[in-house]
């Protein structure tokens, strides 16, 4: 399996602290914010890791991440985003590099306690379509929600005014294959971006979507109160002596 970290945008809602660096450059807790998702990836068993980054200051990941000799790597992948086509777009960037295999895809500015090894382990079993993480949240409708039928997600809403369930999609995917075919197939929304919630819904439609609910703490850190709640979870559990 490979991994893709998506790490592009202009990280608008941190302005001016976006003015002068990439989001997922901001510091959380005593790290560059990208470390996390990388780390999340390694400690899962994924080493084959493309960041896909963007803006005016790519070149920073480069001298930041080097070849991930800090993360126990032999090399890291990078491509560029240019302009903001949405997080689909940004994946598909990542096609060559996938080459065939399944893909988990995370979010540069995603955060969290627990290892996704088991949710890695129940993808491979499942075989093919798609696997996301779920996590109850007190604001849903600052993301996508999904609406669940027991074990099935039925649709997933991209941040309803009134949201039909608080099980928010955090930034994590799992993915076949086929999702660069799904990819290629999307029409840009009214904000004229390729959004990865038409993604999921397109393997729902399928009936080859599959979910988790994430156990542990997770908070993505694109605002200043969820950089805030980043960097006070962070530190509380270095704090009690875990690594993060």
């Amino acid at each position: 399996m490979k991994g893709v970290v998506l790490a592009g945008g202009l990280g608008t809602r941190l302005y001016p602290l976006t003015r002068v660096t990439n989001k997922h450059l901001l510091p959380v807790f005593d790290k560059p914010m990208i470390y996390y998702p990388i780390q999340t990836l390694v400690e899962a068993g994924i080493t084959d890791i493309m960041v896909v980054t963007g803006g005016n200051h790519a070149g920073e990941f480069l001298k930041l991440l080097g070849n991930g000799k800090e993360f126990g790597l032999r090399h890291i992948n990078y491509t560029y985003q240019e302009g903001e086509g949405g997080i689909a777009q940004a994946l598909s960037l990542a096609e060559f590099f996938v080459a065939g295999e399944s893909v988990c895809v995370i979010l540069g500015d995603n955060i969290m306690e627990d290892s996704i090894r088991p949710s890695i382990e129940a993808f491979r079993k499942q075989g093919q379509g798609a696997r996301i993480l779920l996590k109850e949240v007190s604001d849903p409708e600052r993301f996508g929600v999904a609406i669940l039928e027991g074990p099935r997600v039925v649709r997933i809403e991209e941040k309803p005014q009134y949201p039909q369930s608080k099980f928010a999609v955090t930034g994590i995917y799992f993915y076949d294959p086929n999702v660069f075919d799904i990819v290629r197939a999307l029409k840009p929304s009214g904000r004229g971006e390729l959004e990865i919630t038409d993604v999921n819904n397109a393997y729902i439609d399928r009936g080859v979507m599959s979910y988790d609910v994430v156990a542990g703490w997770w908070t993505d850190a694109g605002t200043f109160e969820s950089l805030h709640r980043a960097n006070d979870l962070v530190a509380q559990k270095r704090t009690v002596g875990a690594p993060v």
